[in-house]
């Protein structure tokens, strides 16, 4: 049985605690982080310390902090005998202070309050010792059943393209909601498009499912779209994102 201590008590952490605590190959012994409130909920399944000083021994230390604090985490682990693993996707493994080291990162979106099956979610491991690496396969393989070794630099890569085709596509959706409620529509009557759009790219690659204006060059119906947009931002992001499209497709036009 791994014996695993979480530092950090955000949205990450939660979820990682409930997934962990389902695993019967590992156990959380201890939740650390400066949130007492947050704490508190902690508090009713395993020990908890707000002290970054007073850590139990573990096999396994998981920083879930915010990335501009992990190095300062990682200093107070320094003398700790298990790995440390950070579970960022956008921050190198050697940042970390102690040597024995590592990467722990789970590739989703975290929102709180929203369950997730940890058994789906790609965990992408690194360490700096091939006997840390085992071990942090053999966590990540207690709640997942997709464990991929990734380097930092592959990593950051895949961190980025996360960022196009979550963050950014939900900030799209935004926008989209906004048009709908400023009309007095449901944007219910968008999601089975957002569905389908979802689903395509499971059996197609994103450049064979592009469809809509932009694709066909459909110069009317674009100058039309532009004539509704108020938001001078808004209106710049049309056009940069139909540009965008059109030159991908330009050729086949």
């Amino acid at each position: 049985m791994l014996k695993v201590v979480l530092l950090g008590t955000g949205n990450l952490a939660r979820h990682l605690f409930d997934a962990i605590s389902k695993s019967d190959r590992a156990k959380i012994v201890q939740v650390v982080g400066r949130n007492l409130n947050d704490l508190a909920w902690f508090s009713h399944h395993t020990a908890v310390s707000n002290d970054f000083n007073d850590v139990f021994e573990a096999d396994v230390y998981l920083i879930a902090v915010k990335d501009d604090a992990i190095v300062q985490v990682s200093k107070c682990l320094a003398g700790k005998p298990g790995i440390v693993a950070h579970t960022s996707g956008a921050t190198d493994m050697d940042v970390l202070i102690p040597e024995n080291k590592g990467v722990f990162y789970p590739l989703q979106s975290f929102t709180k309050g929203r369950e997730l099956d940890f058994k789906n979610i790609p965990i992408c491991v690194e360490a700096k010792k091939e006997s840390s690496l085992q071990i942090l396969k053999k966590l990540a393989c207690s709640i997942s059943s997709n464990v991929q070794e990734v380097d930092s630099d592959q990593r950051k890569k895949v961190h980025l393209a996360a960022v196009f085709v979550s963050n950014f596509t939900n900030y799209l959706y935004g926008l989209g909601h906004e048009i709908c409620i400023e009309e007095g529509l449901s944007f219910d009557l968008l999601k089975p498009l957002i569905l389908e759009t979802a689903e395509k790219v499971q059996t197609f690659a994103p450049r064979d499912a592009q469809t809509g204006p932009a694709r066909r060059n459909d110069q009317l119906s674009m100058q039309n779209h532009l004539s509704l947009l108020k938001n001078e931002k808004h209106i710049a992001l049309y056009k940069l994102l139909s540009d965008a499209i059109k030159e991908v497709y330009e050729e086949k036009l």
